[in-house]
């Protein structure tokens, strides 16, 4: 809110706030991750005046990010995916690098972008296929269990402040977190992007 404020007090003409992650608004106030409050804060701020245009790129999770092993959705030392939610829950996934040159084509897009919502994704998958994916590539069977939403706002609970666990519940949930693929920006425009079964392969086969 303090980089907002500052935007609009300077009388830009358009700002990029930082919301490079999931659809603030479809996942509403009160959700697990209090954090996320904060984020739609600042897009009522920037909806509530007309000096300073703004775009808001939703990006997804950073692809990375899901196979950090301090997220524990992905367990390479146990050949193990625990899925958030389901099986059958979607993530859409985007990586920074990605994300810095899309932004980029944002930026610079003719007719000019301003007051709305940019989607961008590099790959929109279910924490099954992602399993799937591992399998084919490092080519080793790999255990899926799922996490259910019950469960990990039962262990948030227990342990409030944590903010893995807040992301986790907020992902099981499985709402603003993921869109299709063919509407986002970057399929619209024929811009290559990194899929997840590309960055494993890339990251993970060593």
């Amino acid at each position: 809110m303090k980089l907002a404020k500052a935007a609009l007090e300077a009388n830009l003409k358009r700002y990029f706030p930082w919301q490079f992650g999931v659809d603030f608004d479809v996942i509403g106030r009160g959700s697990p991750q209090d954090l996320f409050d904060a984020q739609i804060d600042v897009r009522d701020l920037l909806r509530g005046q007309d000096k300073t245009d703004w775009v808001v790129i939703s990006t997804g999770m950073f692809t990375s990010f899901l196979f950090e092993s301090i997220f524990e959705v992905v367990d390479l030392e146990n050949n193990v995916v625990n899925a958030l939610g389901s099986l059958d829950t979607e993530v859409t996934l985007t990586t920074p690098d990605d994300i810095g040159a899309l932004t980029a084509e944002v930026v610079f897009a003719q007719p000019m972008i301003r007051n709305e919502i940019v989607y961008l994704a590099g790959d929109t998958v279910t924490y099954g296929e992602v399993a799937d994916k591992l399998q084919t590539v490092l080519e080793r069977p790999f255990r899926k269990v799922e996490w259910t939403v019950p469960q990990l706002k039962s262990e948030l609970t227990q342990d409030p402040d944590n903010h893995i666990k807040k992301y986790r519940a907020v992902f099981a949930e499985g709402k603003g977190v993921a869109w299709p693929k063919r509407g986002s920006f970057n399929e619209r425009n024929g811009i290559k992007v990194t899929t997840a079964e590309e960055w494993i392969r890339e990251n993970l086969r060593s």
